[in-house]
């Protein structure tokens, strides 16, 4: 089996638990029930093509013209669920919170993108936000990327109202940001 395209698997890490919830009740119609107030939260979150799709997989739709109409977001996540059902090795690893710092790379390549004008990178970045402010821990961290996104870089500012694990991932947001600057310039 072909592995992810780098961007579909940076979009399915940030959605990992729900990516792996979806294919464990795939591989297992006892914890539909678990999974169902997740689905409920995505849809009223505006997550509604996701989650008919979704209810699609799980009904035992597999084709790839699952994939037809969405945008780049659902469309990865959508696309990490069919190759994760077929091939557990591809599966995105959930980060607990000590881990969070490894998403920092991906995330700064999407507010770089986003920062020089990439529409896509601007929607899916959007799209993460959203996801993120529903999230217990990560909203503050959520309410900084529009900051990023309009160039600020000041630790102090952009970590004032974060717990530890979250300036923790911005510091290395910075670095990974700087990194990608200096390439550019």
């Amino acid at each position: 089996m072909a592995k992810l395209p780098e961007k579909t698997r940076q979009i399915a890490q940030v959605h990992a638990q729900l990516i792996n919830s979806v294919v464990m009740a795939c591989h297992n119609n006892a914890i539909l029930p678990q999974l169902e107030p997740v689905l409920q939260a995505a849809q009223s979150n505006g997550w509604t093509e996701l989650v008919k799709r979704i209810r699609k997989i799980l009904a035992g739709t597999r084709n790839s013209n699952i994939l037809i109409g969405l945008d780049e977001e659902d469309a990865a996540i959508i696309l990490a669920i069919l190759v994760a059902i077929q091939d557990a090795t591809q599966l995105p690893k959930v980060v607990d919170k000590s881990e969070a710092a490894m998403a920092a790379p991906g995330l700064a390549m999407m507010i770089h993108a986003a920062s020089n004008g990439d529409p896509q990178a601007l929607s899916t970045l959007a799209g993460m936000a959203q996801q993120m402010s529903q999230t217990p821990g990560m909203r503050q961290f959520a309410l900084m990327l529009k900051p990023l996104l309009d160039g600020e870089r000041d630790l102090g500012v952009l970590t004032k109202n974060l717990d530890e694990q979250a300036k923790l991932l911005m510091e290395s947001l910075l670095e990974e940001l700087l990194k990608l600057n200096n390439k550019s310039e």
